[in-house]
């Protein structure tokens, strides 16, 4: 099973998502290099597809999906900075968290984003 850094990007109440031409929505990252760390991973991923740089790269949590064993990871960007669609990405876009579910995405994207909610509201209380 390969591993994927998995990237969550958030402003508000919006996650950011991208898709490649004929594609569903989904987060950014991708499959390492041969040596790379997940969180490098995670940053280049980010850049490649959007063009974001990221300030850090905050391990979250794991998902193991059909074929590929997502790292999840959160990475704060720069308010100002525009994401743009680069490399094999042809669209990215800034999604409310409650239209994700009304969204063509990914199987494992719909799971990481319920499961990064259900983590926020588990932990308010403390």
């Amino acid at each position: 099973m390969k591993k994927r850094a998995t990237v969550i990007c958030r402003r508000g109440k919006r996650i950011l998502l991208v898709a490649r031409s004929q594609s569903k929505w989904a987060l950014p990252g991708g499959i390492l290099k041969h040596g790379e760390h997940l969180s490098d991973a995670a940053l280049r991923e980010l850049k490649e597809e959007t063009r974001l740089s990221g300030k850090s790269a905050k391990y979250l949590f794991q998902f193991r999906g059909a074929q590929k064993h997502h790292h999840v990871f959160y990475c704060d960007v720069s308010k100002r900075a525009k994401a743009r669609a680069s490399n094999e990405i042809s669209r990215c876009r800034w999604v409310h968290l409650e239209d994700i579910s009304q969204l063509a995405t990914s199987a494992p994207t719909k799971v990481i984003v319920k499961a990064l909610g259900e983590k926020r509201s588990g932990s308010r209380g403390k």
